[in-house]
């Protein structure tokens, strides 16, 4: 319960529509909507878990699919309906990712978990989530689950902002520097191998690893102020490497996608 109080007023403090307008922003939504276009087929049901202010339902739906999403956080909630028009397929309800027992077992033939792995800390409670998502995705249907990533916060934030010696005497780093969160926290970071290793024993096939923003955050002024010309051809190059191995540990969120076996 208190892990769910830090992440709720996380929400209530941060303008999370400001970010994703920036064309920086917009990286991250273009990948991860390009993979699901690459599965999303006629007649479909769509559940987004953790579904915030609902830019990935809205979109979806409004391409005439039918979804349901559900979000903890009540003032995404209420800026997520105040965004739903006459005509838009989605129906929204308030829960969390751990608890989707309203929801019956193989109901969806996509399921999305674009943000809860980002505040889920134990991993007993991330495989509960996964748990649940397969329990409510049909057999071949498809899993996205995103995550944020250890190394570009110590990169970005603890060197570039010079909190590592302060973050190290507060012992929220490891001694090979993995970042270990106290109950202030609103966020998880991982490594690629915690990625992989959390999918061990269930069944799925993993169909691909992205680095949906990839180097994007390391030049986000750049990115901001790219002309449209110039933001088109870094979106090409960033698609041309978001499955690069040597790429998915440096990005700030990357994205897993299964299919249920």
């Amino acid at each position: 319960m208190q892990q769910n109080e830090v992440v709720i007023r996380f929400y209530n403090t941060i303008n999370e529509e400001e970010r994703l307008q920036k064309k920086s922003g917009q990286v991250e939504f273009l990948t991860t909507m390009r993979y699901i276009h690459k599965y999303l087929k006629p007649g479909m049901k769509v559940l987004e878990v953790g579904a915030g202010t609902g830019r990935y339902s809205l979109a979806i739906a409004r391409e005439g699919y039918e979804v349901d999403a559900i979000e903890l956080v009540e003032r995404n909630i209420d800026l997520f309906q105040s965004k739903v028009k006459p005509g838009d397929t989605v129906r929204i309800r308030q829960g969390n990712a751990m608890d989707l027992s309203v929801y019956n077992d193989k109901t969806f033939d996509i399921t999305l978990l674009l943000g809860p792995m980002y505040h889920i800390f134990e991993n007993i409670d991330k495989k509960r989530a996964l748990e649940e998502a397969l329990r409510v995705t049909k057999k071949d249907g498809i899993i996205f689950i995103a995550y944020c990533m250890n190394e570009p916060t110590l990169i970005q934030y603890c060197f570039q902002k010079e909190t590592i010696w302060e973050d190290k005497r507060k012992g929220l780093l490891s001694e090979d520097f993995i970042w270990t969160p106290n109950e202030n926290d609103a966020f998880s970071l991982v490594r690629t191998e915690d990625i992989l290793g959390l999918t061990e024993g269930y069944p799925v096939h993993r169909l691909h690893l992205v680095a949906t923003d990839g180097a994007t955050k390391y030049m986000e002024e750049k990115v901001d102020g790219m002309s449209d010309e110039l933001f088109d051809m870094y979106l090409k190059y960033h698609y041309s490497i978001c499955e690069r191995n040597d790429l998915l540990g440096a990005s700030n969120h990357t994205m897993d996608i299964l299919k249920k076996i």
